[in-house]
């Protein structure tokens, strides 16, 4: 997927890119880990070069994904959501997932790992099997990227950990031996074509540790970092990596889950968020050593706190996602026909 130049001048590579509002760091320097650890305490956000993720990949991906987008909408529905039921994997429709109540500008397809009948937690919501069209190169390429960003989310893991004083294999060891991976693919219409739906979508934080996100040449992201908000522009062959609620919690607010939202676009626009989270029966404690850093949290978009929960990432993950598709947690499933 080709993303075009941000700009003419050159693209800066170091922890502090005033001009370009958020940090680009490349994940191939020796001093990686220390970039990350800035990034992370600053802003929370980051834009990561040198990652060896083939960029063949993601052009093979993004073609498949505008061939479903194009598609009526009886044929996209053949892999609705509702099908899956509390797996969350499938299609929605425009204007079809909720940020604080509200619609979003966009449609898209979720995915997650492909776990078969037998998997040990077979039945438990957000597992499962994905949904295919059955005539597409979608399904072969979305798994090709899971293995591939999965193994990215691994090792920039580690680089946290170096980051926080840890052993590169802490997080591995406790929390994401077995990482909850889900996957999106979504499609913004101009601006417009979604009744009802001013942004793309509002603003939110994710739920986890690390989300790495592709983004097409269009742009619109924008991160509310501490000087207000700030545009995040597409680099060719970058990813955007955000932390989550879950490592703000586990590093005592030394590292903030922040706030972003998506502009809805002048023109079509395609992003695919890859979510890389603790194990599903992890429980989220602080991070030894780390404590509470004091620091008084800035007012979220929700008037929650992450601080405020105790448990296992699953039950964490399953009552905020209830809240983004509530029907699909009591709705039997359904096929719709073409259209």
């Amino acid at each position: 997927m080709s993303t075009g130049p941000v700009s003419t001048a050159a693209k800066p590579t170091g922890p502090d890119c005033a001009s370009m509002g958020v940090s680009v760091i490349d994940v191939s320097r020796d001093d990686a880990a220390q970039q990350i650890a800035t990034a992370c305490r600053h802003d929370g956000f980051f834009v990561l070069t040198g990652h060896g993720v083939d960029a063949g990949l993601f052009d093979r991906l993004d073609t498949a994904a505008r061939d479903f987008f194009a598609r009526p909408p009886g044929r996209k529905a053949q892999i609705e959501m509702a099908l899956a039921g509390a797996a969350w994997r499938g299609w929605f429709p425009p204007g079809g997932e909720l940020t604080s109540g509200v619609p979003d500008g966009k449609e898209g397809v979720y995915f997650g790992r492909e776990d078969g009948p037998d998997h040990p937690r077979a039945g438990t919501p957000l597992h499962g099997a994905n949904l295919f069209p059955d005539d597409s190169d979608l399904g072969p390429a979305v798994l090709e990227v899971l293995d591939e960003l999965t193994d990215l989310g691994h090792r920039l893991c580690a680089l946290i950990a170096v980051g926080l004083g840890l052993d590169a294999d802490w997080f591995r060891s406790t929390i994401t031996a077995d990482p909850t991976i889900l996957f999106r693919i979504f499609h913004y219409p101009a601006l417009g074509a979604v009744d009802g739906a001013e942004w793309g979508v509002q603003e939110h934080t994710d739920y986890g540790l690390l989300t790495i996100l592709r983004q097409d040449a269009v742009g619109g992201l924008e991160v509310r970092s501490r000087g207000g908000w700030t545009p995040a522009p597409p680099i060719p062959d970058s990813f955007v990596c955000n932390i989550g609620d879950m490592l703000e919690r586990m590093t005592g607010g030394a590292y903030r889950s922040t706030p972003h939202r998506v502009r809805s676009p002048s023109r079509s626009r395609l992003s695919f968020p890859f979510f890389f989270d603790p194990s599903w029966d992890a429980e989220i404690t602080p991070i030894p050593g780390l404590g509470d850093t004091g620091a008084p949290a800035p007012t979220r978009w929700d008037g929650r706190s992450v601080f405020d929960f105790d448990g296992t990432y699953g039950a964490y993950l399953t009552e905020r996602v209830a809240k983004v598709f509530p029907d699909l947690w009591s709705a039997p499933p359904t096929r719709s026909g073409d259209s």
